[in-house]
């Protein structure tokens, strides 16, 4: 009986379901922990589980999907390899647009004359030779290179050049901008093309690892990978174009909850370890964001679910306010649990809390821990700084009082987690559930021993946090209950049909909508709920959403599979592939076409359409095979502008977008 396999990898869970081939119900499903730095682990562990729990050969397995929350959460949290940018025809200025400037980190950047002006031709020679000496001075340890040349995609010829030279001499990654984009803002396009650079590591790592471990349990069908807007992709394009697998795991958990809950209309909120994604599911499907896939603060030019993401989860960072009245809050920066911590490394977690357990005042730093995340010798392209806490944490993980011993190092820590080198260990609402005895997962005796900690240190008027570990972990579970209300209204407020005439992030937090959701009643009485249902997914759904439920006065429905739906949706989508181009008229009479090979002229605007209209169909159907569509049909859709002069219609330009869908091979036999 052939079966289709879904595998979602999370920041701390990755999950496996098995459904049959007419994909009309789960067969089984399992879980294991992600595991770093070796993802096959994880990934192995539950893909067997998973098997084994169906009673079913490796050789029945049709398909196999992969989706993914790991870029979302990179970028969330600022992790990622070292890049450098190398911008064509662009001035400094323009480089600091966009968000550009905080993407780069301070990574290099070459900065040369070249590109093309918007009829397609070139506005300065490119000089390779100069360029040639550029890529040897760059700096060792680089994960990838980020290629952007003016109006590339009216003409991608430079950027194909420096391309093929930096491959030769680096031996790099290169990500060229009008590969991922047919837009023209060449800042964003630099933007999107940087963070894919940064994620190429990262995805090749998790797509190797499946890979690995299907080929050795004997399983030859063919590896797919969830794109940003759901629909799935060949691993080799994830690997050339892994920036479209940021909100991967967002967009397989809205078509998990679409296909298990059956809702017409409701608010999906996904919360995970490390990020809560909200989508508002209509008509059974999500909306595709027209201005490109927004994650943390990134705006990219990538084509995804309109899903919006915050860095609050299972895992998240539990932080103490300074404040008179003392207060927390979560995230962004995932953490591993000390629960969990403490299960793979007991002596060394529980005699750190002990010994911080019985100082009269203990160390803000105690109940913090660090562990490393590479193999071997040290990373490559370390400072001094950077260099001294790896070394130390050579050997295994440790209290973080041990892994920084000097003020100055504290940065140099915070830089190799943001390279995902190296991961803090802190308490977490995950700790906290196991303390109330809402989760049993991990050592729940070490979670009580760090959330006793928190509750002992100090508010600004010298108060405790909290009298004990259970007080602490409660006011941590209604953090998680006040933040996940406030991203749930933020997204309803966004997607109302009313304009409300302020940001959505100000209505969410507005004096009268928290009165209202208290049910304020007085000389004026003030009332406020959801209006749609909320579906809940994650493994620790059930955990927070009926409070969250009961904040909001709306319904909650967790479905039937709900801690696995990122990896149903997987399973359920469809291989899709999309060609843009435009034709422009830069003289009376003249038409240029702009294809993928580059500009053509035309004497007439429909010859130049039909040209355009054929190359596309051509690229969108060569795309989708080459990323595993069996056989596919073409949606084409065109937005023609014209100006009325003197009475008559003048053709300006015409985009037109053609998408090549259908299912994903199968293996057969």
């Amino acid at each position: 009986m052939p079966v289709l396999l879904g595998v979602d990898t999370g920041g701390t869970y990755t999950d496996a379901v098995l459904l049959d081939e007419g994909e009309t119900r789960v067969l089984a499903k399992a879980k294991a922990l992600t595991s770093r730095p070796d993802l096959s682990q994880g990934v192995g562990a539950a893909i067997d589980a998973v098997l084994a729990q169906a009673g079913l050969p490796a050789s029945e397995v049709a398909m196999v999907a992969l989706s993914t929350t790991l870029a979302t959460n990179a970028l969330v949290e600022g992790q990622g390899g070292r890049v450098a940018l190398i911008a064509l025809g662009f001035e400094e200025t323009d480089l600091a647009r966009d968000g550009l400037a905080e993407a780069l980190r301070g990574d290099p950047v070459i900065r040369r004359p070249g590109g093309h002006d918007h009829a397609g031709h070139e506005m300065a020679r490119l000089d390779l030779a100069a360029l040639e000496a550029d890529l040897r001075a760059l700096p060792e340890g680089l994960s990838g290179l980020a290629v952007v040349a003016r109006f590339a995609t009216r003409n991608p010829a430079h950027e194909n050049a420096v391309r093929d030279l930096a491959r030769r001499v680096t031996g790099l990654p290169v990500t060229c901008s009008h590969e991922l984009s047919s837009g023209l803002g060449g800042p964003r396009r630099a933007l999107t093309a940087v963070l894919n650079a940064r994620l190429i590591g990262l995805i090749d790592r998790l797509v190797a690892a499946c890979e690995g471990h299907l080929r050795a349990i004997g399983i030859q069908a063919p590896l797919m990978v969830v794109r940003g807007d759901g629909a799935l992709m060949a691993a080799q394009v994830a690997h050339e174009k892994p920036i479209e697998t940021i909100l991967s795991g967002p967009a397989a958990s809205v078509a998990g909850a679409a296909w298990l809950a059956r809702e017409p209309i409701a608010l999906v909120s996904d919360i995970g370890g490390t990020t809560t994604d909200v989508c508002l599911l209509r008509d059974g499907r999500p909306s595709i964001d027209p201005d490109g896939a927004r994650v943390g603060p990134w705006r990219t030019m990538v084509e995804a679910v309109a899903m919006r993401t915050w860095g609050l989860g299972g895992d998240s960072e539990v932080h103490l306010l300074p404040g008179l009245d003392g207060g927390l809050n979560l995230g962004p920066r995932r953490v591993m649990p000390v629960s969990l911590l403490a299960r793979d490394h007991p002596d060394l977690v529980h005699r750190a809390l002990d010994t911080a357990l019985s100082a009269d005042r203990a160390p803000e730093e105690a109940g913090r821990f660090v562990l490393p995340l590479w193999r071997g010798g040290l990373p490559p392209g370390l400072d001094g700084r950077e260099s001294a806490v790896a070394a130390r944490l050579a050997a295994g993980p440790l209290p973080l009082a041990r892994a920084v011993v000097a003020r100055p190092e504290g940065a140099a820590l915070n830089r190799l987690v943001g390279r995902g080198l190296v991961m803090v260990s802190a308490a977490t609402p995950t700790d906290a559930a196991h303390v109330l005895g809402l989760q049993a997962d991990f050592d729940g005796d070490a979670a009580r021993k760090a959330l006793t900690l928190l509750s002992r240190r100090r508010t600004g008027a010298g108060d405790r946090f909290a009298p004990d570990a259970e007080a602490m972990a409660r006011a941590v579970l209604a953090r998680v209950t006040h933040q996940t209300a406030l991203a749930l209204l933020e997204t309803a407020f966004a997607e109302d049909s009313r304009r409300w005439g302020e940001p959505p992030d100000a209505l969410a937090r507005h004096v009268l909508t928290q009165a209202g959701l208290d049910g304020h009643q007085g000389i004026v009485t003030t009332r406020l709920s959801l209006g749609v249902p909320v579906v809940a997914l994650g493994a620790s759904a059930r955990t927070h959403y009926p409070a969250v439920g009961e904040r909001l006065g709306t319904r909650v429905a967790i479905p039937d599979h709900a801690e696995v739906a990122n990896a149903v949706g997987a399973v359920v989508g469809r291989v899709a592939a999309s060609a843009e181009g435009s034709v422009t008229s830069p003289a009376p009479g003249a038409f240029v076409a702009h294809l993928p090979a580059g500009p053509q002229r035309f004497g007439d605007p429909d010859s130049a359409l039909a040209a355009l209209a054929s190359a596309l169909e051509e690229e969108a159907a060569a795309r989708a095979r080459a990323a595993g569509a069996g056989e596919v049909e073409l949606l084409r859709a065109t937005d023609l502008r014209e100006a009325e002069v003197e009475g008559s219609r003048m053709f300006v330009e015409a985009r037109l977008r053609v998408t090549a869908q259908g299912r994903a091979r199968l293996a057969r036999g």
